[in-house]
C-alpha cells in the first residue's frame, strides 16, 4: 500500500467513523476504488485504523470518560451506572461478532451487500427523521436515565451493523431513540459504546491478522492511517454534534441513499467490479 492511499484511508475512516453512513462501507468502496483488492490484510486494515477514531472520541469526551473511571473506583454513581450500561450494550456484540466474524467477512464484505445496507439505512433515517419533526434534540430521557435493560437492547441494535454498510452509528442511535432517549442522549451514548466496541474489534482483529497485515501492506501505512483518520475523526465528530443540533439526521439518509445509486449504477454498468 502507497502512502497517499494510506492517507486518504485514514481520512475516510476518520470522517465517517462515527457519522450514521457507515465507515466500513466507505472505506470498501474507497479500497476498490483504490484497485485494492480484497483480502484478509485489507479487511483488517480497514477495522484496525479505527483505533485513531477510537483516540479521538477519548480526547473529545474525556470528561464522561474520567466519570465513568470514577465510578470504577466507586466515588461517582453515576458514572458507575453508566459504564454498566456500556457494559451491558458490549456484550450482545462481543458474542456475536466472535460467533460470526468470518462468516461475515466472507459473504457480507462486498459492494452490492453493502450498497443494500445504504439504501436501506438511508430510508430508515429519513422516516425517522420525518417522525421526530419539529421535536428538540434535547427532548427525550437524558443519558443518566437510561436503564440497563434499555442499554442491552441498544446493543442488540448494534450488532444489526456486522453488515458491512448499515452503520454502528446509526443502530445505536436509531435504537436509542427509539427507546426514548433525546437526540442528544443516544448519540453521546453511541460514541461511549464505539469505544469499547471499536476498541475490542480492533484489538481482535489486529490480534489476528496483525503479522499479514504489517508484512503485506507495511507498518508505515498503518501508522499513517491511524494518525490521519485520529486528526479528522476529531474534527468529524465536533462537526456532527453541532449538525444534529441544529438540522437532524435527513442529511445522512440523503448520503445514503444517493451514494447507494451511485454505486449500484456503476456496478450494473460494469465499469466497477462487485468483488
Amino acid at each position: 500500500m502507497e502512502l497517499w492511499q494510506a492517507v486518504l484511508l485514514g481520512l475516510v475512516e476518520g470522517l465517517t467513523e462515527y457519522l450514521p453512513v457507515s465507515s466500513t462501507g466507505h472505506l470498501i468502496l474507497a479500497q476498490r476504488a483504490l484497485s485494492i483488492p480484497a483480502s484478509p490484510a485489507a479487511n483488517a486494515y480497514a477495522i484496525c485504523i479505527q483505533g485513531g477514531a477510537i483516540a479521538a472520541v477519548v480526547l473529545l469526551y474525556r470528561t464522561r470518560i474520567v466519570q465513568m473511571l470514577r465510578g470504577l473506583a466507586g466515588s461517582e454513581v453515576t458514572g458507575r451506572r453508566l459504564l454498566l450500561c456500556v457494559i451491558c450494550a458490549f456484550a450482545p456484540a462481543a458474542v456475536l461478532g466472535k460467533l460470526f466474524d468470518e462468516r461475515i467477512e466472507e459473504l457480507l464484505f462486498g459492494l452490492w451487500p453493502v450498497v443494500a445496507a445504504w439504501g436501506i439505512g438511508g430510508i430508515a433515517i429519513l422516516a425517522v427523521a420525518r417522525s421526530r419533526r419539529g421535536v428538540a434534540p434535547e427532548q427525550g430521557r437524558s443519558l443518566e436515565q437510561l436503564s440497563l435493560g434499555a442499554a442491552f437492547l441498544i446493543g442488540l441494535a448494534q450488532c444489526v451493523a456486522m453488515w458491512p454498510g448499515t452503520s454502528r452509528s446509526l443502530a445505536t442511535i436509531l435504537g436509542g431513540l427509539g427507546l426514548g432517549l433525546s437526540l442528544t442522549a443516544a448519540v453521546e451514548f453511541s460514541f461511549l459504546l464505539g469505544l469499547i466496541t471499536l476498541t475490542a474489534a480492533t484489538a481482535y482483529k489486529g490480534f489476528k491478522e496483525g503479522d499479514t497485515m504489517v508484512r503485506e501492506l507495511g507498518i508505515g501505512p498503518i501508522v499513517l492511517g491511524f494518525v490521519v483518520a485520529a486528526a479528522s475523526a476529531w474534527a468529524s465528530v465536533r462537526w456532527m454534534v453541532s449538525y444534529l443540533g441544529q438540522r437532524g439526521l435527513a442529511l445522512f439518509g440523503w448520503w445514503r441513499i444517493a451514494l447507494a445509486a451511485v454505486v449500484a449504477a456503476l456496478l450494473t454498468s460494469g465499469v466497477w467490479k462487485a468483488a
